[in-house]
């Protein structure tokens, strides 16, 4: 089994939204102090199979609109899901532009915007493709009492990133959305150079 050793849960809370009434858990990784939260949807805690989405902050895409890529609209399904389901979790990290930093993505816009690829101008910056790492994330469900899980997820490298952690994919869903114009090559970019499983490209 298990145990936690990077992240503490420091504070819970009822949290009513547009998607219904969650609850809300904070927690703090111990070694750098980031904060990150998970909102929970009925008893998740026990052996049955949990639907869960583990979703990196894009701060562009979840509040401000962008329609650069699919952020906001997967979060979106994804609560919507868990809603209907009426038992889930959303781990929200804080790893804004796949672990490189909000200023950094947005100078990663501005090398897209003389013709680079999403992959390419994180390397142009000195970055890994996808600097994002999953250990809070899998901490956090393991704190929370989920054992196996039905993961919302495009992406085989966060399976790949939960599973060494004791947790048992029993299911991966897909979370694939109908794409803006603006967001078609960088949708393509994710299944062409980072594996992501997209039946629409």
């Amino acid at each position: 089994m298990y145990v936690c050793e990077l992240m503490e849960r420091v504070v819970s809370a009822n949290f009513p939204t547009r998607y219904g009434n969650f609850t809300i858990y904070g927690y703090i990784n111990k070694e750098n102090g980031e904060h990150h939260i998970a909102l929970v949807l009925g008893d998740v805690s026990g052996g049955n199979p949990v639907l869960v989405r583990v979703h990196s902050e894009c701060l562009t895409g979840d509040a401000l609109g962008s329609a650069k890529c699919d952020c906001g609209d997967q979060y979106d399904k994804a609560m919507r899901t868990i809603q209907k389901e009426e038992r889930g979790v959303l781990v929200y990290l804080r790893q804004e532009g796949r672990g490189i930093g909000l200023i950094n993505k947005l100078k990663a816009y501005a090398l897209q915007d003389k013709g680079m690829d999403t992959v390419e101008a994180n390397l142009a910056l000195g970055f890994s493709p996808d600097h994002r790492d999953y250990t809070a994330g899998a901490e956090i469900l393991v704190d929370l009492g989920v054992k196996k899980i039905r993961l919302m997820t495009n992406n085989p490298e966060k399976i790949a990133g939960l599973e060494k952690y004791g947790l048992e994919i029993t299911e991966r869903i897909s979370i694939e959305i109908e794409h803006k114009e603006h967001c078609k090559h960088y949708m393509q970019t994710k299944k062409d150079k980072m594996g992501h499983i997209l039946a629409s490209y």
